[in-house]
């Protein structure tokens, strides 16, 4: 049975040699979304997450929304253990798959075929299962001769492509994902919606960051708004239109 569990959690980071730049600051405010606790010198502590309380289990279909910056991917990221926080406990029983935007997980100096091999270890697959997966994900992501070539050579789109075809080779037991369903051509697109749709129905829990408050009704039973660092759980009714 998976868990994953959010006891009191917050995340921070600093920012460095902001002091001095007023207009910089107020940016650092507005794209961050989360709260500037306190400044000493030329560093500036902003807290993304501030003592986040839940708790998801099997079945749940979380929906995270909220304004650009607002902390949706710092959540994920923190879920998948990519980050961690400075107080707070994290519990997570199950094994996990992420598929996020460019760079998570990825080496860009490796080739498409060595990140196969990575990422797919990093999921806890064996040598064996991703002998058995690669020509799966190679038809999937449709990239041919560019599996050859460094991931550096790639645009977002194609990164991301080999993510997501790596991420859903493997039924995990929590999946957490990051604005996917825009990435591509139309085909690829359908192909992509129809994978997830039948990876959702077998996960155990789902988690997914969107803008797209269709996708987010479509995909998900719960509803987290973040903002300012904090989460709230709202209700359909309340999603942004």
């Amino acid at each position: 049975m998976a868990s994953l569990i959010f006891n009191n959690v917050t995340v921070q980071y600093p920012i460095y040699n902001s002091r001095s730049r007023s207009l910089r600051n107020q940016l650092v405010r507005i794209s961050t979304g989360g709260r500037i606790e306190s400044e000493a010198g030329q560093i500036q502590i902003v807290t993304a997450l501030k003592e986040v309380n839940f708790e998801l289990k099997n079945g749940d279909a979380v929906g995270l929304v909220g304004h650009n910056g607002a902390g949706k991917s710092t959540m994920l990221r923190t879920m998948a253990g990519i980050y961690t926080p400075i107080s707070g406990e994290i519990t997570r029983k199950g094994t996990v798959a992420t598929v996020l935007e460019m760079g998570a997980g990825m080496d860009p100096e490796l080739t498409g075929y060595q990140n196969i091999t990575r990422m797919a270890v990093l999921m806890g697959m064996s040598i064996a299962e991703i002998q058995k997966k690669t020509h799966e994900i190679e038809e999937f992501t449709q990239l041919g001769g560019f599996l050859h070539l460094p991931v550096r050579t790639y645009s977002a789109g194609m990164a991301t492509r080999l993510m997501f075809a790596v991420a859903t080779s493997k039924q995990p037991d929590i999946l957490l994902v990051d604005e996917v369903f825009g990435t591509g051509d139309a085909e690829f697109q359908t192909k992509a919606k129809e994978r997830m749709e039948a990876l959702i129905s077998s996960v155990g829990i789902f988690v997914f960051a969107s803008h797209s408050t269709e996708l987010v009704r479509s995909y998900c039973n719960r509803f987290f708004k973040l903002e300012h660092g904090c989460v709230v759980e709202i209700g359909a009714a309340e999603l942004p239109d």
